[in-house]
């Protein structure tokens, strides 16, 4: 048996509920991200380029994009015979067929996976985060302290502690407590969900956890305190840099902003640690004679006759004269029509604006129907919606996919409405 030191597991199954529209058709690891990424890209990327190539990929909700995208693993070089890429999916089984009821029980479905790799070591990773990290750096923490498991951290403001996972550590580091959004945190070392773990001591922690019938399954909830209840030896290891969850819409537009201001701490432009990804054949972008960017990131095969200011616009989009598009993100094969102005809003894949067309205006009203999803004044237009020539859209407005004039009831669409297919809701 050819036996693989380490072998990356990634969690890519979950629904991303609070990035509202931009995941009813695909789970979050695969929204576009950045101008031509996808959020997945950042793991798969990183474990290439640490050295790791076996990656299984645990895919559930609405997955096909997803599998589209990584294929069989060429971009990040992890089209291979032995190791590679897998696509991990919930399958009929002899007796019975269950979905994962957990991040745990994902991995626990998968054993005869990883016992094929036979490795010494697993790497779990969630697939909707945005960062570069050096995961052989944390493999060789783990081999130093002698360690059964050991958890990624980040330092944040005590203040925003109670937001997160928790790990309270001894001096040297040993984690001896792990607290879920305390309300009352006695450290502000917060866990980023990667976890190095002893393969053979978490594959019995997994067999032990599948029979509890109380059990959430679930890395964070069971297999760390119940680690920590028996005393193994888990160890916080401190990650310095960029990480983003962009699980909000609000978190998703920032996280694209500080791609455009260049945060220092997250550089795509390094060439010692690339991001692959499946790129589109497409031609050099155009500015044309009436058109302008400024302070922003404009991908291949746009053709910009307007002007582009503080923004992310992604392949193939076309933006004709006398548009304006600012502070927005503006996904693949979108169309924006003469004199249009966008405002802080985010356009999914191929939505049409027609002429005169105005998204982004009025009071900072919550979204009447999800105000706990569309609250921060930004406007979302679902994936193929057409909005018609002249209408006037609010903030925190959220136009469907597939949306045609004929949706629309009158053209002054209010702060916090939200246009359905088939009228407004």
């Amino acid at each position: 048996m050819v036996s693989k030191e380490i072998v990356g597991l990634l969690l890519a199954g979950g629904q991303g509920s609070r990035l509202g529209i931009l995941t009813t058709e695909m789970a979050k690891p695969a929204v576009p991200y950045g101008g031509k990424y996808r959020i997945i890209d950042f793991p798969l990327s990183n474990c290439i380029n640490s050295g790791i190539d076996t990656v299984g990929v645990f895919t559930q909700y609405q997955p096909l994009e997803l599998n589209a995208h990584i294929g069989i693993g060429k971009p990040w070089d992890l089209d291979r015979v032995n190791g590679g890429v897998t696509i991990l999916s919930p399958y009929q089984k002899s007796g019975n067929s269950e979905w994962f009821k957990g991040t745990a029980n994902a991995v626990f479905q998968n054993i005869h996976y990883i016992d094929k790799q036979n490795p010494e070591y697993v790497i779990i990773l969630s697939g909707d985060h945005i960062y570069k990290m050096d995961y052989s750096k944390m493999l060789d923490a783990h081999k130093k302290k002698n360690a059964d498991a050991t958890i990624s951290v980040f330092e944040i403001p005590l203040e925003e502690a109670f937001r997160f996972g928790i790990m309270n550590t001894e001096e040297d580091g040993k984690v001896y407590e792990f607290e879920e959004k305390p309300a009352k945190p006695k450290s502000n070392l917060a866990s980023m969900g990667v976890y190095i773990f002893t393969w053979e001591v978490l594959r019995q922690y997994l067999i032990d956890d599948n029979n509890n019938k109380e059990s959430d399954y679930d890395f964070g909830k069971n297999i760390i305190p119940n680690m920590l209840k028996d005393d193994k030896r888990l160890f916080a290891y401190s990650f310095e840099g960029y990480w983003k969850d962009v699980g909000t819409i609000q978190a998703y537009w920032e996280s694209n902003m500080d791609l455009i201001e260049r945060v220092p701490e997250f550089n795509l432009f390094e060439q010692d640690w690339k991001i692959y990804t499946v790129n589109p054949v497409m031609p050099a972008n155009l500015i044309g004679p009436t058109g302008s960017s400024t302070h922003s990131i404009v991908a291949e095969g746009c053709m910009v006759y307007g002007s582009v200011k503080n923004s992310v616009i992604f392949p193939g989009v076309y933006i004709e004269e006398g548009a304006r598009i600012e502070d927005s993100i503006v996904m693949s094969g979108s169309y924006i029509c003469k004199n249009a102005y966008i405002k802080k809003s985010i356009l999914c894949e191929k939505v049409r604006i027609e002429e005169g067309v105005n998204i982004g205006l009025g009071d900072d009203i919550v979204n009447e129907l999800k105000p706990d999803i569309y609250n921060n004044g930004i406007s979302v237009i679902g994936e193929k919606a057409i909005v018609p020539k002249d209408t006037v859209i609010g903030k925190n407005v959220v136009i469907d996919r597939d949306v045609t004039a004929d949706d629309y009831e009158n053209l002054q669409v209010a702060s916090g409405a939200t246009i359905a297919k088939g009228g407004t809701e």
